[in-house]
């Protein structure tokens, strides 16, 4: 498995729409303001998180089960700034949606401006042939309230490619997540 660099992710996103819209430059500041870094970097994509949120809160005393899963839990919002509770987490999706090839696995860390604030991203590994817009879970470690921004960078995808392709990819499995648009909450 190799990693795959700036030139490699240009190519697949023009040629095949691996990442729709797609940001040929590192972009870090718009109309003279600056914004966190999104677009192609050295070794992956800064992507951005849309202005859609699910909001974790519990007015219901509800235990979370992801078999059973409460969606009363959350209280949606739209807004370019997201303010999450502390110790609480948010849910939101990104702008890009993603198509991934057959040999690659792409793996989601998250960006170190917002790390340094406490603010943990957590996204699932995106399988060979999985689509969609990425759900995206902000967890906001801090006992303080604490703000994400929309249409700015949130988070790094890594581009893994295999030796050779999988045998059984995710849209082969008809996998429940395949083709996901808008912030998604758990399924069984």
């Amino acid at each position: 498995m190799s990693i795959k660099c700036d030139r490699w992710i240009e190519r697949m996103a023009r040629e095949y729409g691996m990442i729709e819209p797609f940001e040929p430059r590192l972009v870090r500041e718009i109309e003279g303001k600056k914004v966190v870094s999104y677009g192609i970097s050295s070794y992956g994509y800064d992507v951005r998180c849309a202005n859609e949120f699910k909001i974790f809160t519990n007015i219901n005393t509800t235990i979370v089960d992801p078999k059973h899963f409460d969606a009363r839990s959350f209280v949606d919002f739209v807004g370019d700034v997201c303010i999450i509770p502390p110790n609480s987490f948010a849910l939101a999706r990104t702008v890009e949606y993603f198509r991934i090839p057959r040999n690659i696995l792409t793996i989601c860390v998250g960006k170190s401006t917002y790390a340094r604030c406490g603010i943990i991203v957590n996204v699932t590994p995106l399988e060979p042939e999985w689509e969609g817009h990425v759900t995206l879970e902000f967890s906001n470690t801090t006992p303080l309230p604490a703000k994400i921004y929309a249409f700015e960078g949130v988070a790094q995808m890594l581009f893994l490619e295999a030796d050779e392709v999988c045998a059984v990819s995710y849209r082969d499995r008809g996998g429940k997540y395949l083709g996901q648009r808008g912030v998604t909450l758990p399924r069984i």
